[in-house]
């Protein structure tokens, strides 16, 4: 009689948080939706969230803003979130950097991927290129590499920070090519490209998303893409497996959404529902696609599989590499 009043007990409360849960859901969104992001605005990832927001504006009748906050790694961004109500008015933007290499990177992380985060909707995913400049001495991925082995320690790349998927990727390339070069770390992404151009700076991984305008000016290059094929929308660019015969050596990143942990599942379930209709108009589409970006449309399951396999890709990328931001 007993574990009936006690099972009956659990059941009701089960109900009751469901219908709670339910009731959260239908009300949100009940005022402003502030993304926070780590990125600098008119960067690849900021134009996406600005699209995503005024389509979400649309969409629920609320408004939706991007509040811009880089620096620090996205500490400040990511701090700014996980302190933040868990009832998803507010959402991070991040990338893979910050889910998955940072925790390899810093002994002390002043949030946890996991237990401070709850994953809401993949966005995109995006291959780095190499990037060199228009009017320097490289024309292929050949002499690059040609140089690199006649001259080490001289050839200079850039990335936005230690520990960046450019830079793992870079520092991957020295090993497997058996060459050493000079990291040279900025503090915006895109004052990397200007200083290629500039020559000040002999290469670098990077996407299209920050690359792109140089490119169309015709100030920089891409002369690989590090990737399994080549794109649709830059068929003329071979692989770096093409270029120089490395397998397998892929740099991409993503970027996604993530809510403070303990917020609803239910709103969570509305907000993936909504990023995964955003992700498939036309001209979102055709937005990232001059972008070089791919829309990548997922479940909160999905995405939380993908930190999984990332964190232990990026743990043992920053091993073999050495890369450390302490």
């Amino acid at each position: 009689m007993k574990t009936g009043r006690m099972m009956s007990a659990v059941l009701n409360t089960a109900i009751l948080w469901l219908a709670v849960s339910h009731a959260g859901a239908q009300e949100f969104p009940s005022k402003v939706i502030k993304i926070t992001s780590p990125y600098s605005a008119g960067s690849g990832p900021d134009v996406i969230a600005r699209a995503v927001a005024e389509k979400m504006s649309k969409a629920w009748g609320q408004q939706a803003i991007v509040d811009a906050r880089p620096g620090g790694n996205g500490f400040i961004a990511l701090e700014a979130v996980k302190r933040a109500p868990a009832d998803g008015h507010e959402l991070a933007i991040v990338g893979n950097a910050h889910m998955t290499i940072n925790p390899a990177l810093f002994r002390k992380l002043p949030y946890d991927p996991k237990a401070d985060f709850a994953p809401v909707a993949m966005l995109y995913s995006t291959p780095f290129f190499i990037a060199v400049s228009a009017n320097g001495p490289y024309r292929t991925m050949a002499d690059l590499i040609a140089d690199a082995k006649a001259n080490p320690g001289k050839i200079s790349y850039g990335s936005p920070y230690i520990g960046s998927p450019s830079h793992l990727g870079s520092a991957l390339l020295e090993s497997l090519t058996d060459t050493k070069m000079i990291h040279a770390p900025f503090k915006d992404a895109l004052q990397i490209f200007t200083s290629i151009a500039n020559g000040d700076v002999g290469w670098a991984l990077g996407t299209l998303g920050t690359a792109g305008a140089l490119v169309r000016a015709g100030k920089i290059k891409l002369i690989a893409v590090a990737a399994k094929k080549r794109l649709p929308s830059h068929p003329d660019i071979p692989t770096v497996d093409e270029a120089t015969g490395l397998k397998g050596f892929d740099v991409d990143a993503w970027v996604a959404l993530m809510a403070p942990r303990r917020t609803p599942a239910a709103v969570v379930q509305r907000i993936n529902a909504e990023v995964n209709k955003i992700l498939d108009q036309p001209d979102v589409k055709d937005r990232m696609t001059a972008l070089g970006f791919v829309p990548a449309p997922d479940t909160p399951d999905g995405l939380a599989q993908t930190i999984d396999r990332d964190l232990k890709k990026y743990g043992e990328l920053v091993k073999r590499t050495g890369a450390s931001a302490e």
